[in-house]
Formats: C-alpha cells, sequence, structure tokens
C-alpha cells in the first residue's frame, strides 16, 4: 500500500482580501527534503502560511497525510503533526529558552511525559544545550533564530515548514543546519525549506520548487535546475544561474503526481 503524501494542494487559492497571491496551485510533498526559492513577492511566505494552516484557503483543497482539511477542528489536528518557523516568531523575553521551545511543544500537544527530553533533544540539535536556562531577551539574532528551529523540529513532527531559517546564522551554523535537516529527511520527515541562500538548497534538498507569481515554474531535483541555466544568465554557480534562468522564461511547471 503507497503511504500519503505528506501534502497535497488542489487548485489552491490564496491572497487577501482581493488580491490574489496564489491561484489554481497544484503541488505534492513527499517526505524529505524540498527547497523553496523564488524572488520577493512570489508567494512563499503566503504558501508556508496555508500549510501551517494558519490562513485557511481561499479556494481548492488542502490535505495532509491523507486527510483533507475541511474544518478549524481538521486544522487543529494537522497541527499536531506540523513544525513551523515563520521568519518573524513572537515569544515571551522573560522566558527561558527551556520553556520557550517546551511552551511550543505544548502548543503541537505533545505529551507532558515526552516534552521535557523532546525539548532537550530539540535544544541540543541546534547547540543550545548549554544556553538552555538563558532569557531569550538574552539571546544574539543568530541564537535567536537557532532558538526557533528547535521550536519547529520539537518533538519530531512529520512535516515542518522552515520560511528563511539560516537569516543570521554565521557559516559554521549553516553547515550545521544543513546536517539537520538532512537527518531529519533520513527518518522519514518532509521538510519544505524556504530561502534566498540558493547554495543552501543546492546543497541540503532533495527537491527545488521555484515559485513565481504564485506559480511553480520549475520543480525537480537541484542538479535538474542547474541544467537549465543559459549561457548568459547571471550568477555565480550553475545552480544560481538556472534559477536566474528559469525565473526569466516563467513556464508553468507540471507537477510530479504522488
Amino acid at each position: 500500500m503507497l503511504q500519503a503524501p505528506a501534502v497535497r494542494l488542489t487548485s489552491l487559492t490564496q491572497g487577501y482580501g482581493d488580491r490574489r497571491i496564489i491561484e489554481d496551485l497544484d503541488l505534492c510533498l513527499q517526505p524529505g527534503v524540498t527547497g523553496l526559492l523564488g524572488p520577493n513577492g512570489a508567494g512563499k511566505t503566503t504558501l508556508l502560511r496555508t500549510l501551517a494552516t494558519i490562513a485557511p484557503p481561499q479556494d481548492g483543497t488542502l490535505e495532509f497525510f491523507g486527510t483533507v482539511v475541511r474544518s478549524e477542528r481538521d486544522a487543529r489536528r494537522a497541527r499536531r503533526r506540523i513544525g513551523y518557523l515563520p521568519q518573524d516568531f513572537g515569544y515571551y523575553p522573560a522566558f527561558s529558552v527551556t520553556e520557550f521551545v517546551r511552551y511550543c511543544a505544548w502548543l503541537r500537544e505533545v505529551p507532558d511525559k515526552e516534552a521535557g527530553p523532546a525539548t532537550e533533544k530539540a535544544l541540543a540539535a541546534v547547540g543550545l544545550a548549554d544556553r538552555a536556562p538563558d532569557r531569550m531577551k538574552s539571546l544574539s539574532g543568530g541564537m535567536l533564530r537557532r532558538a526557533g528551529i528547535a521550536a519547529a523540529i520539537v518533538g519530531s513532527p512529520a512535516l515542518i515548514l522552515l520560511d528563511e531559517p539560516t537569516v543570521g546564522l554565521d557559516p559554521a551554523q549553516r553547515l550545521d543546519f544543513r546536517d539537520l535537516i538532512r537527518s531529519l529527511a533520513r527518518e522519514g520527515t518532509a521538510v519544505l525549506l524556504s530561502t534566498h541562500l540558493v547554495e543552501d538548497v543546492g546543497a541540503a534538498c532533495d527537491t527545488v520548487l521555484v515559485l513565481k507569481d504564485g506559480q511553480v515554474v520549475h520543480s525537480g531535483p537541484p542538479q535538474q535546475l542547474a541544467r537549465q541555466a543559459a549561457p548568459a544568465a547571471p550568477g555565480d554557480s550553475p545552480l544560481e544561474r538556472g534559477y536566474m534562468t528559469v525565473l526569466g522564461t516563467h513556464r508553468p511547471a507540471r507537477e510530479t503526481a504522488c
């Protein structure tokens, strides 16, 4: 029996009021790491907010692990299996790092007996075990970002959505982050990583989606995107040149069936 995909979007339309950001989008996410590239305004954050069930679709179908979300009750059930790191996340400044991550575990309804060990595991994974008792307000920008990543992965959710997770991380921390999400993929987790850093996608992702004007204009492994590069395209690597070429041609991509 084939396993249901982590996410299936069918004819998704999303926007704000009368403004359409995403229209008639079909998308399927399987376990593994999927990179989401696109220029500012392409709809990346809107897509992640929709997948996190923060913003209900204006139209179309949103399905998680074979179950269609039809109500707020369905959305709450789906959130138990979703870890989400937005670009800007809120926190209580007086919380310790441990309290912040454990609070996020509580929001996802991680059982009490598992929440403590899960919090310790998440903090160790992002290199913050030694800062566990420190107040959130005392952390540097890079440390805050790592605390946010820990909050997204605590309790081992089956789907992890990361919006610009490496902003503020130094090169060594970015390498550690790549190792972390590759390890999550080996455990069968579906990770969707939205970023402007093409090199992170090339190093860590199995699949790359390029979004422009709310539509997927490319879908495939990083090597395939690199092969799209036009000789005169701007960029410092084949992957960057392939990305810029695809944005220029803007041909909607046919999604691979789940």
